[in-house]
């Protein structure tokens, strides 16, 4: 599969997007994907589609993002906006994509969390909560943070200074609005002290929820369709500017679906601005690796961007 910014003109209508080309066995099928980005800045909200940018100052992000058929409305609205430049849009700054809304996680959602999860807590007599989890109808499902506890692209991100063992999870996270639809994704660093985790399932709140624990960023992707199942989280981790942990994984080795594990959050829980919904990672560091302050952490998710944070 290849894509490529396209952005043919209808009239006074212009459609920015993606061309995925899916080459399968003699058959070349040509799709055509609506997308766009949203910024959070300190100059307002910035809409990005196909290099293009533009400016919504003085609008409210939680009632901006929170609404039924994004994709659609929000194309409406950025129509009426200014035009910036790229070169005005880089002295902005990016904030966290993140208003009055909650970010929860989803665990164990792959295969390889699965066995990271069971070797981490065999000790502690946890292995197999981690084992039946995984093949369960209801997934696990926890909080994870206020936005006050967030950090955006460039920001740091916190290991627990009563924790031997820390590791990023790159996740894949939805944004859905308050009517339980999946709006956008976001890309989401899920800060993990696998050591306390490790020595008793039940301080799995401990391990996951404090100050600089997540990270959100660095913008909403807001497609007219779902994200493609094919495309790639990545994590890149440097040491003295020197690569210490490296590793990929497509969003279809998830052993959950999207709408699934939004369906679960949204059984008893409301949410008047919408939340965020990260969905488990597949990338695990091995057991010999832990977090240093200094650390840069990048985690790249296929259409959305690139997330950059370093340790405190």
């Amino acid at each position: 599969m290849s894509s490529k910014g396209y952005s043919p003109s209808n009239g006074d209508l212009t459609i920015i997007g993606e061309l995925l080309t899916i080459h399968h066995s003699r058959l070349t099928i040509f799709i055509y994907l609506l997308v766009m980005k949203l910024y959070k800045t300190d100059k307002g909200i910035v809409a990005e589609q196909d290099g293009n940018f533009q400016l919504g100052a003085d609008i409210g992000w939680d009632e901006f993002i929170n609404r039924d058929k994004a994709f659609a409305s929000i194309s409406a609205d950025i129509k009426k906006w200014p035009t910036i430049s790229a070169d005005t849009f880089k002295t902005y700054k990016i904030l966290a994509p993140i208003g009055q809304q909650e970010i929860w996680a989803a665990g164990v959602t792959y295969l390889r969390s699965r066995d990271a999860r069971m070797e981490e807590s065999k000790d502690a007599g946890g292995g197999s909560f981690y084992d039946k989890v995984y093949a369960a109808d209801r997934p696990e499902i926890f909080f994870k943070a206020t936005a006050h506890r967030v950090v955006g692209t460039n920001q740091k991100v916190r290991i627990r200074k009563d924790s031997s063992w820390n590791v990023p999870e790159p996740e894949l996270t939805l944004f859905i609005n308050s009517s339980g639809k999946i709006n956008g994704y976001t890309i989401g660093n899920d800060m993990s002290s696998r050591s306390i985790e490790g020595e008793n399932p039940l301080y799995l709140p401990q391990a996951k929820s404090y100050d600089g624990s997540a990270a959100l960023g660095p913008c909403i992707y807001i497609p007219e369709q779902p994200i493609s199942p094919e495309s790639e989280i990545s994590i890149e981790i440097k040491r003295d500017n020197k690569i210490v942990f490296n590793g990929n994984i497509g969003i279809n080795r998830m052993k959950r679906g999207h709408d699934e594990l939004a369906g679960f959050l949204f059984r008893e829980c409301s949410f008047p601005y919408g939340c965020f919904l990260m969905t488990g990672t597949g990338i695990v560091p091995p057991n010999e690796f832990t977090l240093l302050s200094g650390d840069e952490i990048s985690i790249m998710i296929d259409h959305i961007g690139t997330l950059v944070n370093v340790v405190e």
